[in-house]
């Protein structure tokens, strides 16, 4: 399904670069030439040379880089779904919309009674952009890839009382947040991850509004700009502690490391005293987590560094044992250096952790759930449903779909299969773009949607996984 995008006419393509860039031509003007340039160096651009499934598994290939001077830019156009129009699920599995008419769903929690939670958020307010040529290009490619909408800041209750796999109560569970991301219950205190604080709720069991104030636990790097916004939450297996994902302030460290303090990481908080160590590092943006199956380590999905051509750098899949360090920005799939980043610093390259398995390159890999079920049949009893929310920087497109990772003796085994895909076009336009996974209580896998605006809901349709 992962069907690229056919060679855009010089029209249609300038219309799509010059159009962040005219609403400023009063302040930069001599920006237009240098827009010309960039379509026509970006319409000749590289191109993927290996298939995606090169860049999979636990022994990837890894090209030389091809950085070049304009990055490859390939948006899927937020389209949104047709009517009646869904994703397509895999043979012997169905899906339907558990929710629709959302405000960008990023991510999801599902609390003990079987309600889900879900985050109605996008990034925050960045008031230093603007300023560049590349302030203006990124703001073009979120806007076509439907991620330039305001923030909802809000987390929504969705409720199926009647177990017909179709949510029939919704209420704003909490709103005023600041670009909500990751939740996590402990006892009777709800814990939201903004984009630049956890914060803490008091939470009564069936309840579907919290209207009392939050308490906050702890400061997150954030700052006006906020490269990597998204903070994901998950409690350790005790309750005392929680692990927060703060991905990088950039791509490669370009504004220096001052700017990288405390991020690119994982984050071990004691919410009880509101402090932190850092549990793990040199990951660029992780966002999924969850706990292994049979008490096994943390793991995580992470996207890695954009711009050195269409075949690098793998996104990837890994556990992460305490102090480990994953090489970013230094090296990337453990001591490949990067050789974009001065000074290098050789001692931390050596340390680099090789992750456990490569997902493909640019492949954003966000939602990471667990399946421990026998409702699944094998080989979905035993692995990862990863959300894959698709590239900008490859050609031809890659992600745009939720696949599963078989796992063997705590391991991941063999090659992903696809869970839904049909989430592009024919012409390579977004009808959606998966986020957040996870489980409910009666191992129905739900997906986040936030280009759709739905909450999909995959079951194995041989058997039943509702009340």
């Amino acid at each position: 399904m992962n069907a690229s995008r056919p060679v855009e006419t010089a029209p249609r393509v300038a219309g799509k670069w010059l159009a962040p860039i005219t609403k400023r031509m009063d302040i930069y003007p001599r920006y237009l030439l240098f827009a010309v340039l960039a379509i026509a160096l970006t319409a000749c651009g590289e191109e993927a040379r290996l298939p995606l499934s090169a860049g999979v598994g636990a022994h990837p290939q890894l090209p030389r880089p091809n950085p070049t001077l304009i990055p490859t830019v390939n948006i899927a156009l937020a389209k949104g779904w047709p009517e009646n129009g869904k994703p397509v699920a895999a043979a012997g599995m169905s899906v339907n919309a558990f929710a629709d008419r959302l405000d960008h769903p990023r991510w999801l929690y599902v609390l003990s009674n079987g309600d889900v939670l879900v985050a109605e958020t996008n990034a925050p307010p960045k008031p230093e952009d603007g300023n560049s040529i590349k302030d203006w290009i990124t703001e073009w490619v979120m806007n076509e890839a439907g991620a330039d909408v305001p923030s909802a800041n809000r987390i929504t209750l969705l409720r199926d009382a009647d177990g017909d796999g179709v949510a029939e109560i919704r209420s704003t569970f909490i709103e005023g947040l600041n670009s909500p991301f990751g939740m996590a219950l402990i006892g009777n205190d709800f814990y939201v991850a903004n984009s630049d604080a956890v914060v803490k709720f008091p939470y009564t069991e069936g309840a579907i509004r919290i209207t009392q104030p939050g308490t906050k636990v702890i400061d997150l790097p954030a700052g006006p700009n906020n490269y990597h916004w998204t903070r994901n939450l998950l409690a350790s297996r005790d309750g005392a502690r929680l692990y927060v994902t703060v991905g990088s302030n950039s791509n490669i460290a370009e504004n220096g490391m001052d700017e990288e303090v405390g991020r690119a990481a994982i984050w071990e908080v004691d919410p009880k005293h509101g402090s932190y160590r850092i549990y793990a590092s040199g990951l660029r943006n992780p966002n999924g987590l969850a706990w292994g199956p049979d008490g096994g380590a943390l793991w995580t999905v992470v996207n890695e560094r954009d711009e050195l051509g269409s075949d690098l750098v793998p996104d990837y899949l890994t556990s992460v044992p305490d102090g480990s360090f994953f090489g970013w920005p230094y090296s990337y799939f453990g001591r490949h250096l990067d050789e974009r980043v001065q000074p290098q610093q050789p001692e931390w390259v050596i340390k680099a952790r090789v992750p456990d398995y490569a997902l493909g390159p640019h492949t954003a890999p966000l939602g990471l759930a667990f399946s421990r079920s026998r409702a699944w049949p094998a080989p979905f009893d035993n692995g990862v449903f990863i959300g894959q929310h698709g590239s900008w920087n490859r050609k031809p497109h890659s992600g745009y779909r939720v696949i599963f990772v078989p796992f063997k003796a705590g391991q991941p085994f063999g090659d992903p299969i696809d869970v839904l895909t049909g989430f592009l076009s024919a012409d390579g336009d977004a009808f959606g773009r998966p986020v957040g996974v996870v489980l409910d209580t009666h191992a129905a896998l739900l997906v986040a949607d936030d280009v759709g605006n739905i909450v999909w809901r995959v079951t194995a349709s041989t058997q039943s996984l509702r009340r």
